[in-house]
């Protein structure tokens, strides 16, 4: 639609990451293996959680509603990357874009707030034991889990509102494999200015507060471990934060590296792969990391296999 002598951006086009199209099959069989693997990883850990009434904790509450989102948010953007290398049209509408950018930032969002709700968690386990119990009552962890999601909204009404409302009047091709903010931008006629700003506090904002908040937590926790007397028990007590610890290192040394930088910073072709690792890697390791490293889950693993054996026989 024309106005002007502009041309009214309807629909954007997802460049992804290569137009050969051997490539293009190799790359759409390993994102679907990925893309299966968080499924069934995820999945199966809401599951086992669900099932297992020793799990029916509130580190593993926060823990299920962590898989909830990784499969929200790695299911926002895997399936239209898969139909982009395998169907010709790499189209996608505009708001289309806008949702796709709109739920994306929810549930990335929502995962920092809720890495920090864990780290709360751990600190009253460690630090509070005998009053673990009563500190972390059902209503409290409802309204932490609700608190993380309102937060994930606000946030994303806020950065989707700005970005969106935008004039697009340049190229329509998006130097991405989703919409993002960076590549978004940069098609943007309109002066990017506040939105810079806008979508640069947002992130630092849910960022700092969160790592601050964990940062914290982990103090305490620190103190805490190293005034146990006994080598045992301090490594007991470690064991319990190390996979939260690992989760956390990663999600957020990735998210810093990729928001957190100043847009003349942006390299896209390195963002790309940035965005593959944050997207779909991060979701397919949390299961891993929490079944992997996690006592209490690989025996609920034992449990839940020794069912269905009896249950065969």
């Amino acid at each position: 639609m024309a106005e002007g002598n502009f041309t009214i951006i309807t629909e954007f086009v997802l460049v992804g990451f290569t137009n050969n199209e051997s490539m293009e099959f190799v790359l759409f069989i390993v994102f679907l293996l990925i893309y299966l693997l968080i499924l069934m990883g995820n999945i199966g850990m809401v599951t086992l959680i669900w099932i297992d009434s020793r799990l029916h904790t509130p580190m593993y509450f926060f823990l299920s509603n962590l898989s909830v989102l990784d499969i929200g948010y790695s299911s926002v953007i895997a399936p239209r990357t898969l139909m982009t290398f395998i169907t010709q049209s790499k189209t996608i509408s505009f708001t289309g874009c806008a949702l796709q950018f709109f739920f994306f930032c929810i549930a990335i969002s929502c995962e920092c707030c809720l890495l920090s709700v864990m780290a709360y968690d751990r600190f009253v386990a460690i630090c509070n034991p005998l009053l673990y119990a009563t500190i972390m009552s059902k209503k409290l962890c409802n309204l932490l889990v609700a608190g993380s999601y309102l937060t994930g909204c606000v946030n994303a009404v806020v950065q989707t509102s700005f970005i969106f409302t935008l004039s697009f009047c340049r190229s329509n091709i998006i130097n991405h494999f989703f919409c993002d903010v960076p590549p978004i931008l940069k098609l943007s006629c309109s002066d990017t200015g506040v939105t810079d700003i806008i979508h640069f506090t947002c992130a630092t904002a849910v960022v700092s507060v969160t790592i601050l908040a964990i940062l914290v937590s982990y103090s305490y926790i620190l103190v805490a471990i190293l005034r146990i007397n006994s080598a045992k028990g301090r490594r007991k007590a470690f064991s319990t934060c190390a996979s939260h610890l690992t989760a956390v290192t990663i999600f957020y040394g990735t998210v810093a590296f990729m928001y957190l930088r100043p847009s003349s910073k942006y390299s896209m072709e390195q963002d790309k792969v940035i965005s593959v690792f944050y997207t779909l890697a991060i979701p397919l390791l949390n299961p891993l990391i929490y079944s992997l490293r996690n006592k209490e889950v690989k025996e609920a693993f034992k449990r839940l296999e020794r069912k269905i054996i009896s249950r065969r026989l």
